[in-house]
């Protein structure tokens, strides 16, 4: 599994969600293993695809695509929350979720549909 963490380092946002991911990780048993990339420049921002900062791409999927504008931005950027809150940090629920469904199943844990 490949995990990026892409951030603008003049988001406020990005050390917390950062944060929220490691501890995910940890709690799912996945190693930590995260590719965390800087985006300095509109030129890296480009390179990248990145929406904005926090972006976390799991295997080159981006955790809430449906946020994604297509037009690479150096900024922040929202999620939209489980509850249809606009946030500034993609909550652990979301974070688990997107790991969940790209991990392959074992008979010991049922697979939950990121779609609830």
């Amino acid at each position: 599994m490949r995990i990026e963490f892409l951030y603008w380092e003049e988001c406020p946002s990005h050390p917390d969600a950062l944060a929220r991911l490691r501890h995910v990780l940890r709690d799912e048993g996945i190693p930590d293993k995260v590719d965390v990339i800087r985006v300095d420049t509109q030129e890296d921002a480009d390179r990248h695809r990145f929406p904005g900062s926090p972006t976390i791409r799991i295997n080159g999927v981006d955790l809430q695509p449906e946020g994604v504008q297509g037009q690479a931005l150096l900024t922040c950027r929202t999620y939209r929350t489980e509850n249809g809150r606009l946030s500034p940090l993609p909550t652990v629920t979301m974070i688990r979720e997107a790991l969940r469904a790209d991990r392959p199943m074992t008979k010991e844990e049922p697979h939950e549909s990121r779609h609830s």
